[in-house]
């Protein structure tokens, strides 16, 4: 074959690689990369990390414990709180062993009553049979001026008890206002420690480094051993099973496209390896953008363009920052 033939095969060639390139630019309407929901999670105290052994490309349940910040100073913390609150609490005043010493006495001073009303029953069954000797001449008037007399002083005494007895009582009664008025000053100084103990607790449980999503860690930012500081990044993650093709369209395509609706998405894996997917707009920007320089819409050199995201499941072929197709 001479150079001239040459020549025109390798025309002939290049022709029909421009025209099955056309070809393909014109079956697709939009075109992006895929993208996923990273999630960065940073440490919420500030300590050594400890039992922090996950890789990249590591496949993380939701709400598994992944590491844990040294706790010793947090419960130390949360230590001295309980210590404080068992301190307080002992400086209270039993209001009930104190009570009971005075109804102890009201129940002695009671009994005391019922002695002197027996005593008075007494007496005034012995008044009876003197008066009647006195009437019979068989005892001297004395004797009757001696059992008044003894009724009347037990009569005293029993008025004079159950007036000790209301006093006792209206005792109890302003001792335990007292007590009660004290022991709450005392509660009141609980109240500030119970909060700063579910902050101690709260900080104590923040020590445990809590994957907060299903996914697959993107990449590792720190290692076990190492100080961290609340806020500092320690791995970032990315559930891979539902991606997001961000495309661009123009505004002449806007009318095609809706909420919800069911595309299609192409993504190429090399020479001739293709693979199509299904996918659900389910976002579409309502700002215009000028074009990004890596993105290409179906109108070339469209100055302004809308960005939509489109959902498709991932069966483990499709990468983060991979190209796609979009066929409405």
């Amino acid at each position: 074959m001479d150079n001239k033939s040459i020549i025109l095969l390798l025309i002939f060639l290049a022709t029909l690689i421009t025209l099955s390139c056309k070809v393909k630019q014109k079956t697709y309407d939009a075109s992006g990369i895929f993208e996923a929901d990273e999630v960065i999670v940073s440490s919420e105290v500030n300590g050594k990390l400890k039992n922090f052994i996950i890789q990249e490309g590591s496949v993380l349940p939701k709400d598994s414990i992944i590491g844990q910040v040294d706790s010793y100073i947090y419960q130390l913390q949360q230590e001295q709180i309980d210590a404080s609150i068992i301190a307080v609490d002992r400086k209270k005043i039993p209001v009930e062993a104190q009570i009971e010493i005075l109804k102890s006495q009201v129940k002695s001073q009671q009994e005391q009553v019922n002695t002197l009303s027996l005593q008075l029953s007494t007496a005034r069954k012995e008044k009876l049979r003197i008066e009647r000797l006195v009437k019979g001449d068989a005892a001297p008037g004395k004797q009757l001026d001696d059992a008044n007399n003894l009724i009347e002083l037990i009569q005293q005494q029993i008025k004079s008890l159950l007036a000790q007895i209301g006093v006792t009582e209206q005792q109890i009664i302003s001792q335990k206002t007292i007590l009660d008025a004290q022991n709450y000053g005392i509660n009141s100084e609980k109240l500030p420690l119970e909060k700063r103990k579910e902050i101690a607790n709260d900080q104590l449980n923040k020590t445990k480094v809590i994957n907060p999503v299903q996914g697959t860690v993107l990449a590792k930012y720190v290692n076990e051993g190492e100080m961290v500081t609340i806020a500092k990044p320690l791995y970032k993650i990315a559930d891979l099973r539902i991606l997001k093709l961000k495309a661009f369209v123009s505004g002449s395509q806007l009318s095609k496209i809706k909420l919800n609706q069911e595309v299609k998405v192409r993504t190429d894996f090399g020479e001739n390896e293709d693979k199509e997917y299904s996918g659900k707009i389910i976002w579409i920007s309502d700002k215009a953008e000028f074009t990004p320089k890596t993105i290409q819409t179906k109108e070339e050199r469209v100055n302004l363009v809308y960005a939509i995201k489109i959902l498709v499941h991932n069966d483990d072929y499709l990468k983060l920052g991979m190209y796609g197709e979009v066929i409405f």
